[in-house]
């Protein structure tokens, strides 16, 4: 069984990837994904597999292509299934070819090396700011 580190790092390798099946994968059958802060449309929070492979799979379809994580920090607590990680998210908003930067923050809990939740606090206004650069066809 992977530790709780090993887990979100390979959750954050998928996540930069847009592997879906590895992300849906590492999850708990019941985990969720929550962003407590977010631009409309975004959904607040996804519960279980099926849902999370639903939403990734649309997302995943190029809205942004993450091409690098920066400055990450993996920070281990006093609750060994808590992991809090910061880092930047740079890459490119498909449709504009725009570059897109990301501040995000994430908290993960991990139980018996499956994620049972993912807190991802991510800065809305870039997010924003992609999604009204994009004009409909």
């Amino acid at each position: 069984m992977s530790s709780a580190r090993e887990t979100v790092e390979r959750m954050l390798a998928a996540g930069r990837e847009s592997d879906v099946d590895t992300v849906v994968e590492l999850m708990a059958p019941d985990g969720y994904i929550e962003w407590p802060y977010r631009p409309a449309g975004v959904p607040g929070r996804l519960q279980g597999r099926e849902e999370i492979r639903r939403f990734l799979t649309q997302a995943a379809k190029g809205f942004i292509r993450f091409d690098e994580y920066r400055n990450v920090t993996i920070h281990e607590t006093t609750d060994p299934e808590v992991i809090i990680v910061e880092y930047e998210a740079h890459g490119t908003v498909v449709a504009t070819g725009a570059p897109f930067q990301q501040v995000i923050i994430a908290v993960f809990r991990v139980r018996a090396g499956l994620i049972v939740s993912y807190r991802d606090y991510i800065n809305p206004l870039p997010l924003a700011e992609a999604l009204a650069s994009i004009k409909p066809a």
